[in-house]
Order: C-alpha cells, then structure tokens, then sequence
C-alpha cells in the first residue's frame, strides 16, 4: 500500500519547542510492520554511520529471538554487528565503554527483565558519566529492550520494567507504540549523544502500519495526539495507545468523544501536551501496561494533578498491570494486563455515563 503523508522534518528539532516549528513534508508510505521498521531504522543508521555497531545475544545470525534483525549481519558483517556470550553486564559494559571513545553501539537486550542484569551499568555509569566529568565524556549508547506481557513466556519474561530507567537522572526512555513512531525515534536516539533506552513490546512486533520512504526522525519529548476528543483524555504508552484506541471507539457508541495522546517518550515527558489535553477535555485516564504501584502511570497521574487540578471534573485515574507476578496461565495472565473493556468502563465511570 502506498499513499501520502505530511510528516516532520525534524533534523533539528531537538524539544517539543522546535519540533512546533519544524517543517513538514510530503512523503510516500508503505505499510510495514513494527519490526520492520525497526530494523529498517537501524540499517540506516549503520549505513549513514560507520561508527554505528549492534551487539547482544544473537543478534547475527539468529536475529534475535523475534527474528527482527534478520539479514543485518549479511549487509554489514560480523564486525558491527556481533553475536556476544550470554552475559547482558558484561556487553552492556562493552557498550558503554565503546560509546565514551567515539562508537554509537546498539545493545540489545533480549529481554526487558533481563535489566536487573544491567542496571549497574546503565544508572552508575552510562547515566552519570558526563556529569561526572564535567561534560568531557559523552555515552551515545542505545539500550534496546523489550516489554509487554501476553506472549506467555511466563514471570520472568513478561514484565514492563520501563519505569526503572526513566527514574534515573541521565537516561533518556523511549515507549513507540507505532512502526512510524518506533522508526523515527530509533533513529533519533542512534544520533543522541546521551544513552536512550528503547523499549519495544514483543507483541507489536506484527502490527503493521504506514511508514514514510524518505528519510524523517522524530523529537524525543514530544507525545502525539493519536485521536481528538472533547469528554476525557485518555494518556497511553506503547501497545496500550491500541488498547485506547480500540476504548475509544466503544466509547464513541454511547456519545463520549475520548482524545488519546500518546506520549511516546517517558523521558524526557511532553508534560504540556498532556496536561493541554486534560485542560481541554476535563477528566484523565493514565494507561500504562507497567506495574501501577511507583509507576509511569503514576508519575504521568501527578503530572496532571499538579498541572490540571482546578480544571478537572472527576479524579485523575490510572490503570496499570496487576501487582503479582505475571502468570502462565493464559487465562490468568490476560486478567493481569489492561484491556479495552476494562479502559471503556473506567472512562464511562469517570464520564458519569
């Protein structure tokens, strides 16, 4: 499927500021699924930068475990992009200390709970080494993990652990919910000379959707409004803006017009954006497929406390996963993930309807 689409152009819109600014262009799309969009943004990058490596658990010839990868090693070879031993500290320090002597190394991790292997490296080191020495080092690192529940792969490899790094002073975390928005902002957190975590949910990796031919990034730090509506806002991250969406149009049925914003970036967070959104609708539902206790749904709910109280019509809600370890059981661990039934009759109640 090819069609037009007006699209940012932002090269240099580094902030929510700019990015208003920023010039669009008319593009031809293509329909592509998550994954590859993925893997088509990092094959650009390694193409347009040498100094561009990808390294993890069989990420070469295997391409990774979801087969997102596949073909990258034929293009650029076993010297960027490298198949390492099962030992996430160990590679990710490798990518850390690549990065501080000039590299822009992709790390993946093949799992997001494996991050309790790395957070070391991630928030005591690749976090803080700029500050550290006084703005002499920089760490251009990309951490690419996976999120999501649904797949049953059982407790320890279902959880959304996103909220770990976006606490930590000096991460930047990205959350695309879309094959456009996960290519742009892949692309965008490559050239960032500051470590990105870039989460993905393994179970979008088949979503298809329109992605433009021609070059484009995305600003980190700007959400995107994936529906208009006037009664309630309901603010989704990664394959929850799905979940909203699909909320969205139950809604719709009995009269209640939902706007949707997506944030896309945990951190930084497009705070204006959403709590706009909030002022103009009246009521918030924050959405979020992460634990709900300190979560993201949290930090985003207190965001619109602070920024909307005294325009808000019913309490700011939140929907998180169930706090108990994500289960087997199909059954069971469907019951532990926000669903779109269970999104519809929360925004219902909170619009009197």
């Amino acid at each position: 499927m090819r069609e037009t689409v007006k699209i940012f152009n932002a090269e240099t819109a580094e902030t929510a500021e700019t990015a208003e600014t920023a010039e669009t262009a008319v593009q031809t799309v293509r329909e592509l699924t998550f994954g590859e969009a993925v893997k088509e943004a990092i094959a650009e990058e390694m193409r347009r930068d040498p100094h561009v490596v990808l390294l993890g658990e069989d990420v070469a010839e295997a391409g990774t475990a979801f087969k997102v990868l596949t073909g990258l090693v034929q293009e650029f070879g076993p010297e960027r992009v490298i198949d390492t031993p099962i030992s996430e500290a160990g590679f990710t320090g490798l990518g850390v200390g690549a990065a501080m002597t000039g590299m822009r190394p992709i790390v993946d991790i093949m799992f997001g709970d494996f991050l309790a292997l790395v957070m070391d490296q991630l928030a005591n080191q690749a976090a803080k080494i700029h500050y550290m020495s006084g703005g002499k080092w920089k760490v251009p690192l990309v951490v690419r993990a996976t999120l999501g529940a649904s797949r049953r792969s059982a407790a320890q490899h279902s959880q959304s652990l996103h909220a770990w790094p976006s606490h930590i002073p000096g991460l930047k975390v990205v959350v695309a919910s879309t094959p456009y928005d996960a290519k742009g902002l892949l692309k965008t957190a490559i050239r960032d000379d500051n470590p990105v975590v870039f989460f993905e949910d393994k179970m979008q990796y088949k979503v298809k959707g329109a992605v433009p031919i021609g070059e484009y990034t995305i600003p980190l730090g700007v959400a995107d409004i994936k529906r208009g509506g006037t009664d309630i806002t309901i603010v989704a991250t990664s394959s929850m803006v799905q979940v909203a969406l699909a909320a969205a149009k139950m809604l719709e049925e009995i009269g209640v017009d939902a706007e949707v914003v997506d944030p896309r970036t945990t951190w930084p967070l497009d705070e204006k954006t959403i709590v706009a959104s909030v002022k103009k609708t009246s009521r918030a539902l924050v959405v979020d497929e992460g634990y709900g206790r300190y979560g993201v749904a949290s930090e985003i709910a207190a965001v619109i406390a602070e920024g909307a109280f005294y325009n808000l019509d019913a309490p700011v809600t939140r929907l998180g996963a169930m706090h108990v370890p994500i289960p087997f059981s199909p059954p069971l661990e469907d019951a532990t993930v926000p669903n779109e039934q269970l999104v519809f009759q929360t925004a219902r109640r909170l619009c009197g309807r």
